[in-house]
């Protein structure tokens, strides 16, 4: 599960329904998804992102990508973990080797 300490920004859905009538039925919908995605690592996201795309069916992937703001990739990407199956992870959610260079390898000591 999530570290609960980290807490993302929620997302506001840009879609017309969100802008035009932000208590109805479908903003309070999106507002849910979005603060759901907020406490999820990104694996957790894409997954769940995935689930709600592949259970839309035709057009889900773009209708999913414009609540949550996630990339149509990641959101395929989901997808396609969720039928092919994922082995859990023991505790890394990036491969090795990410992310930013140490100081001291960037800067040359004289």
């Amino acid at each position: 599960m999530a570290d609960l300490g980290f807490r993302r920004p929620i997302y506001q859905c840009p879609c017309e329904a969100c802008r035009q009538n932000p208590k109805g039925a479908t903003a309070l919908d999106h507002q849910s998804i979005n603060r759901v995605m907020s406490l999820l690592d990104e694996r957790q996201r894409r997954l769940f992102a995935g689930l709600f795309a592949w259970r839309r069916g035709h057009g889900g992937i773009l209708t999913v990508a414009r609540i949550t703001g996630l990339s149509r990739n990641t959101v395929r990407r989901g997808i396609k973990e969720l039928r092919c199956g994922v082995a859990s992870t023991t505790g890394l959610i990036r491969r090795v080797g990410g992310g930013r260079k140490c100081l001291e390898k960037k800067i040359p000591l004289w």
